[in-house]
């Protein structure tokens, strides 16, 4: 079965996130870069990091899984969702191009 594609987004407490996270947040978001960094290394993620929109903070990322479910379950066992820090919200996508990062 072919894999499928979700964009998603990280969800933070605040617009001002990125810039404002108490030392606990900061420790937390460690863990969850810890934690995209091993389903990237799975090739379950494609790309994800922090969108620095001076408006409105969140993170993102695109996954390549089986089915929604799956998507759905890498985001729920997410540490910071797990706490109640961080939301997500997936949408389905397809993939017109990509290209692999270059190694250097």
């Amino acid at each position: 079965m072919a894999k499928q594609y979700f964009y998603i987004r990280l969800i933070p407490p605040r617009p001002t996130f990125a810039s404002d996270m108490s030392v606990e947040e900061r420790a937390l978001m460690q863990q969850h870069v810890g934690y995209f960094r091993g389903l990237f290394d799975q090739g379950k993620v494609l790309i994800f990091g922090p969108v620095l929109d001076p408006t409105d903070n969140f993170g993102m990322g695109v996954l390549e899984v089986d089915d929604l479910a799956e998507a759905e379950r890498c985001m729920a066992q997410d540490p910071t969702v797990l706490v109640g820090l961080n939301r997500f919200r997936i949408s389905p996508m397809v993939v017109g191009a990509a290209r692999a990062r270059e190694q250097g």
